[in-house]
């Protein structure tokens, strides 16, 4: 019988540090792996032929037992307001979604972690599709990188990606050994080199998590809240029933205790008639005072089948009020990419779904 030969790996799977292991068990250099992330997240080569600074012995090696390979961008979409939307096909008829939003100070790329999401939030179009399984690390890195190759940035010249936010579909920290290593390469000198405070995660509350990350990382942390009390929360953002808002504000106190300038993000999508009255701003307000904080309101984002509706101008305009008045920083988001189904909550993506089966916080289920 013939014996299968091994697959090759996928060179995006490894940081820096991985990479200086993978070389160093070939006999080669640590050094290899500099080399080796310029050309691709420098250069945005992934055939090792065309590698010059490697010995042509050391290509040929590479190409018998190693890969590049990002994952397939099948679909791009471009909104009216300059916003862009792909498609991403992974396997078995999985696809997920990538958004790059422009801005006159800033581009802002928005990244998947997992094939559907197991958190059901009412609310949320990639809830709706159910889940399959968490992103590897490729997978991740792969969407900045064709984003990257797609937008036509240059290292050296005008950067259009300035800021990357995990706040697609999924659950980042439910992924969370793939997602600090695909955030370590966003941040890389010889990854993407994004400042800490330019990568941000979106959590909908993995408490353990949380104190976990805060021991591996200093990127930025945005909270998707969405209701000041326990009982509202239940209902939007199911997860609260095992980890609540009291033990929630007690972890992200933790993240950013003993960092002067860090501040958490609050992410609160309004829904008319839910969670949008004057009353829940106060409430909110008074749940947050002693928090360094910053208030993000979106409005609702309506997709098929949903009962919600967004909250009226005037409604938001209150809310807001209310906020600022306690002297909390709040901004509410323009919404972007709409018409083509990219603005917060629409993402859908294609999901050959496994059910909301439960997922530990800290471990993959790759």
């Amino acid at each position: 019988m013939t014996a299968t030969p091994a697959a090759r790996i996928n060179l995006f799977d490894l940081d820096r540090r991985d990479l200086e292991g993978f070389f160093t068990s070939l006999g080669e250099k640590p050094f290899r792996a500099v080399q080796l992330m310029k050309w691709i997240y420098h250069e945005g080569i992934t055939d090792f032929a065309a590698m010059s600074n490697l010995s042509k012995v050391l290509r040929e090696r590479l190409a018998a037992i190693a890969e590049i390979r990002p994952p397939e961008v099948v679909l791009d979409q471009a909104s009216q307001d300059g916003s862009h939307k792909w498609l991403i096909r992974l396997d078995s008829g999985n696809c997920i979604e990538t958004v790059f939003i422009p801005e006159t100070d800033r581009g802002t790329l928005c990244v998947s972690s997992q094939i559907g999401c197991p958190l059901d939030c009412s609310f949320c179009a990639t809830a709706q599709q159910g889940f399959n399984r968490n992103l590897s690390v490729a997978e991740i890195i792969g969407q900045v990188w064709q984003a990257s190759r797609l937008l036509g940035d240059r290292r050296n010249g005008d950067r259009r990606i300035t800021n990357i936010v995990l706040m697609g579909m999924g659950e980042p920290l439910l992924n969370f050994a793939n997602v600090v290593k695909a955030t370590d390469l966003m941040q890389d000198d010889l990854g993407f080199g994004i400042s800490k405070r330019r990568v941000t995660l979106s959590t909908a509350g993995v408490v353990p998590a949380l104190y976990r990350l805060r021991e591996v990382s200093e990127i930025s942390l945005a909270v998707s809240l969405h209701a000041p009390n326990d009982e509202l929360r239940n209902e939007l953002v199911p997860i609260n029933r095992k980890y609540p808002i009291a033990e929630l504000l007690a972890a992200c106190r933790h993240y950013i205790a003993d960092k002067p300038h860090r501040r958490i993000t609050w992410e609160y999508v309004l829904i008319d008639g839910v969670n949008d009255s004057e009353q829940h701003a106060r409430a909110l307000a008074a749940l947050i005072r002693d928090i360094p904080s910053k208030v993000n309101l979106i409005p609702f984002n309506p997709f098929p089948g949903t009962r919600y509706r967004r909250s009226p101008t005037e409604a938001i305009a209150r809310f807001q009020a209310v906020l600022m008045a306690h002297d909390l920083t709040t901004v509410t988001r323009k919404t972007r990419g709409d018409d083509i189904a990219a603005a917060c909550g629409q993402l859908a993506g294609q999901v050959q779904a496994r059910g909301h089966r439960p997922v530990h916080p800290l471990r993959s289920t790759s």
